[in-house]
């Protein structure tokens, strides 16, 4: 397939850039800042790098012509946390991104999420709730945010087909392995590496298996 990477120059993009050329995709990404991509990835010739904003109507539109899905590693930043802006900027950015898929009539979207986006199927887990609650409290602008992409996601991306891939705590091992679940299932854990968070979103773009759900991923 031919695909769109966003949040592609973080540590879990990078490794989403090398997974979906593993297994023979090609790749577009829209970056802010796309020289901070490794020298061998804005190198590649399977990669087309588009610059903007997430909120330039007209750049991103175009970065978006011809792809099959969006793959999505957008989530404010772990070292800004406290200071992650107000006014969810990263739901407002989905709400385009959203649009422009609808105009170019793509349809897969797979995106980055956390524990902070609730389902139904989640039963209470005690080391989850003091993880969502520690964020909420320390981090809240960043909180409201998550929680305003799952309801974007799930209320404007209605007719898309969508995946909200929630991972807990992001560690940066190489290990791939994970399992898929929800919280306090008593199979999910509270950590996951980068890579397998990268893993399970190639796999689950070809095999379709999570399309309007939102599962948690987590190292067995």
């Amino acid at each position: 397939m031919h695909v769109l990477i966003l949040g592609a120059t973080g540590a879990a993009g990078v490794l989403l850039i090398q997974e979906a050329l593993a297994a023979s995709h090609t790749v577009v990404v829209y970056a802010r800042t796309p020289e901070k991509l490794p020298e061998e990835t804005r190198n590649d010739s399977r990669i087309t790098i588009h610059k903007g904003q997430l909120d330039d109507r007209e750049a991103l539109s175009s970065a978006m012509k011809g792809v099959d899905a969006v793959l999505s590693a957008l989530g404010p930043s772990v070292s800004r946390g406290p200071m992650h802006p107000k006014g969810t900027p990263l739901a407002r950015a989905y709400s385009l991104i959203i649009e422009l898929m609808r105009s170019h009539r793509v349809r897969r979207l797979l995106a980055l999420g956390t524990p902070s986006i609730t389902d139904p199927n989640d039963k209470f887990s005690l080391r989850m709730s003091i993880l969502v609650n520690g964020v909420a409290t320390l981090a809240h602008t960043a909180y409201e945010d998550i929680v305003a992409i799952g309801e974007t996601i799930r209320i404007q991306g209605n007719d898309l087909d969508w995946t909200i891939v929630r991972v807990p705590l992001l560690s940066g091992a190489n290990d791939k392995k994970f399992v898929v679940g929800y919280v306090g299932d008593g199979k999910t854990g509270t950590w996951l590496t980068r890579a397998g968070f990268a893993f399970f979103v190639v796999q689950e773009l070809e095999s379709n298996e999570w399309v309007k759900k939102a599962p948690l991923i987590t190292l067995p």
